[in-house]
C-alpha cells in the first residue's frame, strides 16, 4: 500500500501519521509498503525541482516515515515523485527535443532531476529501503531514453536496492529501456471490463523483456462511476463502498490467472486519516473502515499462507 501522499510538510512524524501507519499494516496484512511524496516544479516547462522547499516532506519526516515503516516489519519502497505547483500534471513536462537558443532544455531539467533523486536515493540506502521508485507517470520524459538510461547508472552509484519506473497507465509498450531498471511497474487504473485486454497487452511486454512486473499504483474510488475510470478522483459520483469492493475483486481475480503479475502497491492510505465514521461517505481511494479494507486484507492473508 501506498502511505503518506503528497507528502506535506508538518503531516508526518505526528501521533495522527504514526497511527495512520499502524492501522494501515492491521487492515490490509502488509508486507511492504511504498513511503510517497511530491517535490514541486513550478510549471511543465519549469527547469528546477526545489525539494528542498515547503510543502515537501522534510528528509526527518522521511527518514521517520521509513523507521517506522520498518519498526512494523514492512519492506519499504521510497518512491520521491515531481509534481508542478500551477497543478498541470507531471505527464505533460516536456521540452524541445531540439534545444533551442533561450528556451528551457531536456539537459537543464534532467540535470534537476537527477539532482532530485540521488539526493533520495542516498537516503534510501542510508535507511536500508529495499526499492526505489525512480519516476511516476512522466509520460512525455519517456521517450528521452538516453537520459534516463544516465540516471539510472547514477543512482546505482549510491543505491544499492531494486530500481522500479512507474509508468503511466497504457504506457508499458512505450518504454524503450525497460531493460535498465530491475522491476517493471505501471499504474494499473484500467476500467473493471478491460482488465483481460489491458493484461494481454502488458504481458508481452514483460516476456519481452524478462523482468519481474508489479502494479506500482492500482486502485479504485468507493464513488459510483469510479469503477470505469479509476484514474479519475475527481469524477462526479455519489460515495459507493460496493463499487470499490468489486472493484479490487474483480482486479484480484484477473490479475491471479497471470503468474507474472507479482504484486501490487495500491493507492493510497493518507497519513492522515478520515474517521471510522465518516468512512461511508468518503469517496476517495482509501479503504480504510471501508469494505474494501476486508477484501485487500484477505487477499494478501491468502498470499501470506500460499507463499510462505
Amino acid at each position: 500500500m501506498t502511505w503518506g501522499w503528497t507528502g506535506i510538510r508538518g503531516t508526518w512524524k505526528t501521533e495522527q501519521a504514526e497511527r495512520s501507519m499502524e492501522l494501515m499494516k492491521e487492515g490490509l496484512a502488509l508486507n511492504w509498503t511504498a513511503i510517497t511524496f511530491a517535490a514541486l516544479q513550478a510549471h511543465p516547462q519549469a527547469t528546477e525541482i526545489k525539494y528542498g522547499d515547503a510543502p515537501t516532506v522534510t528528509d526527518e519526516e522521511v527518514r521517520w516515515a521509513i523507521e517506522k515503516a520498518k519498526s512494523l516489519g514492512l519492506q519499504v519502497c521510497l518512491k520521491p515523485v515531481v509534481n508542478c505547483a500551477n497543478g498541470t500534471w507531471r505527464a505533460h513536462i516536456n521540452f524541445f527535443d531540439v534545444d533551442v537558443p533561450c528556451e528551457p532544455k531536456w539537459s537543464e531539467w534532467f540535470a534537476s532531476y537527477t539532482r532530485f533523486m540521488l539526493h533520495y536515493a542516498q537516503i534510501a540506502e542510508e535507511t536500508g529501503c529495499e526499492m526505489l521508485c525512480i519516476g511516476c507517470e512522466m509520460v512525455q520524459t519517456d521517450r528521452r531514453a538516453a537520459e534516463w538510461r544516465a540516471l539510472i547508472a547514477e543512482v546505482r552509484r549510491v543505491y544499492s536496492g531494486v530500481i522500479t519506473y512507474n509508468c503511466d497507465k497504457y504506457q508499458e509498450n512505450q518504454v524503450s529501456w525497460w531493460d535498465a531498471v530491475d522491476v517493471i511497474s505501471s499504474s494499473g487504473y484500467y476500467p473493471i471490463d478491460t482488465w483481460e485486454e489491458q493484461l494481454d497487452r502488458i504481458e508481452a511486454v514483460v516476456k519481452q523483456h524478462g523482468k519481474p512486473f508489479m502494479f506500482m499504483e492500482a486502485g479504485c474510488p468507493s464513488r459510483e462511476g469510479s469503477q470505469h475510470l479509476p484514474n479519475d478522483w475527481g469524477l462526479p459520483g455519489e460515495a459507493s463502498e460496493d463499487v470499490q469492493a468489486r472493484y479490487y475483486e474483480a482486479m484480484f481475480s484477473h490479475c491471479d490467472k497471470r503468474d507474472w503479475v507479482e504484486g501490487f502497491m495500491l493507492w493510497d492510505w493518507p497519513a492522515k486519516l478520515y474517521k471510522p465514521e465518516d468512512a461511508a461517505a468518503n469517496k476517495d481511494y482509501c479503504m480504510y473502515g471501508k469494505k474494501a479494507e476486508a477484501i485487500v486484507r484477505n487477499y494478501y492473508n491468502a498470499k501470506t499462507v500460499i507463499y510462505s
